[in-house]
């Protein structure tokens, strides 16, 4: 089902759907981050408060202090130094009475409080009740009962470490360290380290702030991206699909989107692409159909012939009369037979190009390789005629072009049959490879007796031929048929007499270049 939810919506919706999904994905990553944020600053905080209680242990031990109040305070009073940048210390016996809080000394002039009237009462389940009342001119110092935090910490089982606690009372947000107290190996009572820790809840908010602002930002970004999408690549995109479906359909009204097709971008070169695909799918619809009107015309008359000679056999009786009337047939027969073959033969090459993936051809040594296998037939005919190659203005580059080498090779054999065809025995036929701006020459010139200058404009129509050959042996369609490979090809061919004031038919053929590499 998600397989074919994919495969048929539409582009637009399957963005949607995945950056719902990356968002989903996001979203659930954010939670666990912001979740996973306020436990790990509260343990970073917690580990400096472990400092300051190895530290206050080991001076305890070290001095082998007497764990009472008075003791203890003594204790505080001498090692001020340890306590003056701290937050809250607290000492409790075993019994949780309360031995000493650095909230209540006067460890140091200028970082704890003088002249505070501090009252502390009970509290219930863990709420702030205790009221501050601050002098003029002295600082405030805010003060909470922690003797139920270290009764809990007491009253769970198998404890030998610390233990953190973290509460929210009055807009405050406390952490609290508490750890047994040992001197020489015997447990004496608990140290609690306290802070307000408003900062870690700060921290938590800017942090969760600044993922909002972030992933807001993306949301709005991806809404616009969405709409530019939709606007200028799916809008066009989905226009040229109802166009082709219109074709599909054969639907007269047919909107171009002419408004597609000045654009620069890859949805102009698709419109541009399609736009002259159909062009020449109309073109093609339309040549085969010329095609086929000219070959039914060019069938007929022979067909015609054909029948009459055969009723005028069937009822003549004289010898030399049914020979010439055979003689007819055959010739008659041979034809339909080249019209067939050639039509035959010119869908099949233009299906091959359609299909064939064009690759680099190197334009000289085809016509070398061609020449060659004509060259060696002439030798072994009566006609003695001689083909040679001539590379002008090369200068030892190659001719690169872009094409179907089978396809190359019939062009050049179709004309040099052609001039074999018209040239008298013993004569040359010239065939000259060179450069012409920007693309590849091919001359083939003969000494035959050149081109009515009244036909040249019918050389390359369809079963249009002037060949000295008898009836039958050619259709009219190879020059026709060079043509439209050589067109196929991004090409031109053009046919003309010799210009060098002798005698011949000359053709020119243009391909694109390639490259030119040395």
């Amino acid at each position: 089902m998600k397989s074919n939810f994919f495969k048929s919506s539409s582009i637009l919706r399957k963005f949607l759907v995945f950056n719902f999904i990356v968002f989903l994905i996001l979203g659930v990553f954010t939670f666990l981050y912001l979740n996973a944020i306020k436990p790990n600053l509260v343990k970073k905080r917690s580990d400096i408060h472990s400092i300051i209680i190895k530290n206050t242990l080991d001076h305890i031990n070290r001095l082998n202090i007497d764990f009472t109040k008075e003791g203890v305070i003594e204790f505080l009073l001498s090692t001020r130094f340890l306590f003056q940048n701290l937050d809250r210390v607290q000492l409790y016996d075993l019994n949780l009475n309360l031995l000493a809080d650095t909230d209540t000394l006067d460890l140091a002039e200028d970082i704890f409080i003088k002249n505070q009237d501090i009252k502390e009462t009970s509290i219930d389940n863990l709420e702030e009740n205790i009221e501050v009342e601050e002098s003029k001119n002295y600082k405030k110092k805010v003060t909470f009962n922690t003797e139920s935090y270290v009764k809990a910490y007491s009253e769970k089982k198998n404890i030998q470490n610390k233990l953190v606690f973290t509460e929210s009372i009055n807009n405050n947000f406390y952490v609290m360290t508490i750890n047994p107290v040992s001197v020489g190996g015997d447990k004496k009572g608990y140290i609690i380290v306290s802070e307000i820790a408003n900062d870690i809840l700060l921290a938590v908010e800017e942090r969760k702030n600044f993922i909002l602002r972030t992933v807001l930002s993306i949301a709005i970004v991806i809404l616009i991206f969405s709409i530019f999408l939709n606007k200028y690549i799916l809008k066009p995109i989905r226009a040229l699909v109802l166009y082709t479906k219109a074709i599909k359909d054969k639907d007269e009204k047919i909107d171009k989107h002419e408004r597609y097709l000045l654009r620069k971008d890859e949805v102009g070169q698709l419109s541009r692409s399609l736009n002259e695909m159909t062009e020449n799918l109309y073109k093609r619809i339309d040549i085969a159909e010329n095609f086929s009107s000219d070959l039914a015309h060019e069938i007929r008359n022979p067909l015609t012939s054909l029948k009459g000679a055969s009723e005028v056999l069937e009822n003549t009786s004289d010898t030399e009369k049914r020979k010439k009337l055979i003689r007819v047939i055959s010739h008659d027969v041979e034809r339909i037979e080249r019209l067939i073959t050639d039509y035959s033969q010119m869908l099949k090459d233009e299906a091959t190009l359609s299909r064939a993936k064009m690759k680099k051809i190197e334009l000289s040594s085809v016509v070398n390789s061609v020449v060659e296998d004509f060259n060696s037939d002439l030798t072994n005919s009566n006609k003695n005629v001689k083909i040679d190659i001539k590379n002008s203005n090369l200068n030892g580059s190659k001719l690169n072009i872009l094409g179907v080498e089978s396809k190359i090779e019939q062009i050049i054999a179709n004309l040099l049959d052609n001039a074999v065809s018209f040239s008298p025995s013993n004569s040359k036929i010239l065939v000259t490879c060179a450069i012409k701006k920007k693309d590849a020459q091919l001359i083939i010139e003969d000494q035959g007796p050149g081109i009515n200058e009244k036909n040249l404009g019918k050389i390359f129509k369809r079963f249009y031929s002037n060949r000295p050959e008898k009836f039958g042996e050619h259709s009219g369609l190879g020059l026709n048929i060079v043509k439209n490979i050589v067109e196929l090809h991004g090409g031109s061919i053009i046919a003309s007499n010799r210009m060098d004031n002798k005698k011949g038919a000359r053709f020119e053929i243009l391909l694109p270049i390639l490259n030119i590499n040395k």
